[in-house]
């Protein structure tokens, strides 16, 4: 009976103040205090009532005590059950029969349900030069002595699928989405910055944004988004790749995760240097042998059950799984409340409308909006304060929110198909991005 008097509700009180500390200092010092919309309130609610809840449980008679352990052990099981049947079917990685009927009837073809490292194998069979994409993020804190923004080059270079089949394309001299010959041209119209929206996910050339403005424009582009790619990364690989016969720079900011991305990207001493250091270059340009190198050893890691990034993704899931992150994504919804912009962010677009000015260059600012099926779509909060800070350093604002999206009567048209929330656009939705850059000032 020790253990229903005195250890069940002590333990049930530490545990409570121990994940309220965490909260805190999730909140207050990883974010900063940063996170709009009060993310945090109600996990502060939940465990101050528990808190509170645990002392009176001191105080009760042995029998109500007992009660209270199978509440809770009741409840804390249930949600463990719950989240075990979520991590379950997303570790299956199945499209829903019926979803795939209604794509089959819609299109008249067949999804592509196999795995990337499925079609990786099966084509690596025939080509040797086949790859996957291997995202900049990855090199944060790595132990690398460059820090790569592109993938393998001259690849068949896999990417994703959103649209029933696998995006692909050849991968270019420095590892980027473009033709090669781009590179040759004696001018470039655009050079365009940003993640996998400006990367292509997931269509095929020419479908992507940079190959619809060169289709447009019958004029060169150069696309150096990647996915994955935040501010900081964005304005370091103009710093890398960036020549004087570019015309117009585009960057490309996506609502959803790009502040989240700079908040990661800020937390590399080696980033951090393109803001401290205007002279500061890893010449890239100049070391595609030790890029190639740096992603075909990260292509074989992550398709080795052994490797040191597959032991990391297991223990960060065994981590998600104890955090109870399907569950709760379940009932708040998987979009976290953006962060609002940090200084950084001020400072990264001055850096680059200074660098993009300095060459007699024109620098445009488009901003991305998430679509979604499933709610109304609305502005995030911080969109307010993003515009604010672009207008103020008199930089080119296109909002493709209003210039598209808020026009349509049925915006969902412009994601995939299979898609309750338009992670990324179809054909339809790069194109009129595109178009819309392209008529801005034509």
């Amino acid at each position: 009976m020790i253990f229903v008097r005195k250890i069940f509700p002590i333990f049930s009180l530490l545990s409570s103040i121990l994940l309220l500390i965490y909260i805190i200092y999730q909140s207050q010092i990883y974010w900063e205090g940063n996170l709009v919309n009060n993310y945090y309130k109600n996990y502060y609610i939940i465990l101050i009532i528990l808190i509170l809840l645990s002392i009176f449980v001191l105080f009760m008679n042995d029998n109500l005590k007992v009660y209270f352990i199978i509440f809770i052990l009741s409840i804390v099981l249930s949600l463990y059950l719950f989240e075990s049947y979520l991590s379950f079917n997303m570790s299956n990685n199945k499209v829903p029969k019926k979803k795939l009927e209604l794509f089959e009837e819609k299109y008249k073809k067949k999804y592509d349900t196999r795995s990337k490292i499925e079609v990786y194998k099966q084509l690596s069979k025939t080509n040797s030069n086949t790859a996957v994409t291997v995202y900049p993020f990855e090199n944060i804190n790595s132990k690398n002595n460059i820090f790569p923004f592109s993938g393998l080059s001259n690849s068949k270079t896999i990417y994703c699928n959103e649209n029933g089949y696998y995006s692909m394309y050849e991968s270019d001299r420095y590892g980027f989405n473009n033709p090669d010959k781009e590179w040759d041209q004696d001018e470039i119209e655009y050079l365009l910055l940003g993640d996998s929206f400006t990367h292509g996910a997931c269509v095929n050339r020419p479908h992507d944004i940079g190959s619809a403005l060169r289709t447009i424009s019958n004029k060169p582009v150069l696309n150096l988004g990647y996915a994955g790619n935040g501010p900081l990364i964005e304005y370091a690989t103009l710093r890398e790749y960036f020549r004087s016969n570019i015309k117009n720079v585009i960057f490309l900011y996506f609502e959803e995760n790009d502040l989240f991305n700079l908040h990661n990207e800020l937390s590399d001493d080696l980033l951090k240097n393109y803001l401290t250091n205007p002279s500061f270059s890893q010449n890239l340009m100049f070391k595609q042998d030790l890029i190639d190198q740096i992603a075909k050893k990260k292509i074989n890691e992550n398709f080795d059950n052994n490797s040191e990034i597959n032991k990391n993704k297991k223990s960060l899931k065994s981590l998600k799984f104890l955090k109870l992150r399907n569950v709760r994504n379940f009932f708040q919804g998987t979009s976290i409340p953006k962060p609002m912009p940090q200084p950084e962010f001020k400072k990264i677009l001055k850096l680059t409308k200074d660098l993009v000015t300095k060459n007699n260059s024109k620098l445009y600012f488009i901003y991305l909006p998430v679509i979604n099926k499933s709610q109304t779509n609305s502005l995030d909060a911080s969109y307010y304060e993003i515009k604010k800070i672009v207008k103020s350093l008199d930089i080119t604002f296109i909002d493709m929110y209003d210039e598209i999206f808020n026009k349509e009567e049925n915006p969902t048209k412009y994601i995939p198909f299979m898609s309750d929330r338009g992670v990324h656009y179809n054909i339809l939705g790069y194109n009129k991005v595109a178009e819309t850059i392209y008529n801005y000032e034509n």
